[in-house]
């Protein structure tokens, strides 16, 4: 999975792939919904205002495709991942709120005293925190979380990618009516 827009190129933009039966199946960059598009595998059902050009064509900028051929994929995991615990976590330190530093991984209970590896008790944290947290659990350090890490499933970590350019992707990621 792809991290929002951040380069600014058009063709990294974000696109939502669903499955023929209209399931969200997974983002990748239009560049790759452009290629899908011409391989005839999808077909464009959303498009964003942007459009790109080739010497010989205009297309308009794809937000929503949808597969021809049906893919079997059952799982609404998220790979647990540095990248996806940043983007669960907005690139926001779970104590003091900062989105300016270089931001870390850290684990609420210390692996030393047993904690593990899993969504629930890793958060992103920036680096002064981290450091100051140190090897103490919460209590110890004083340092309240602001928000309780949680397992992500595929359609919460879709809904992170809706801004304003995205608002056509709201019914199928089940945030409104069609």
């Amino acid at each position: 999975m792809i991290h929002p827009n951040r380069n600014g190129s058009l063709l990294n933009k974000v696109v939502l792939v669903l499955n023929t039966n209209y399931a969200p199946l997974m983002i990748c960059t239009a560049r790759r919904a452009i290629c899908l598009k011409y391989l005839e595998k999808v077909d464009i059902l959303e498009t964003y205002k942007q459009q790109v050009h080739s010497p010989s064509i205009t297309l308009s900028l794809p937000s929503i495709v949808k597969l021809k051929d049906f893919v079997h994929y059952n799982s609404m995991n998220v790979v647990m991942s540095r990248k996806n615990i940043m983007i669960r976590d907005k690139h926001t330190c779970q104590y003091c709120g900062s989105k300016f530093s270089s931001m870390t991984i850290d684990h609420i209970i210390p692996k030393e005293r047993g904690g593990s590896d899993n969504w629930d008790n890793l958060v992103t944290a920036c680096q002064q925190c981290n450091k100051q947290k140190g090897n103490l659990t919460l209590d110890e350090a004083k340092m309240p979380l602001k928000r309780l890490p949680r397992k992500p499933n595929r359609i919460h970590y879709f809904q992170q990618f809706i801004n304003h350019d995205q608002t056509a992707w709201r019914p199928y990621l089940f945030m409104e009516s069609f």
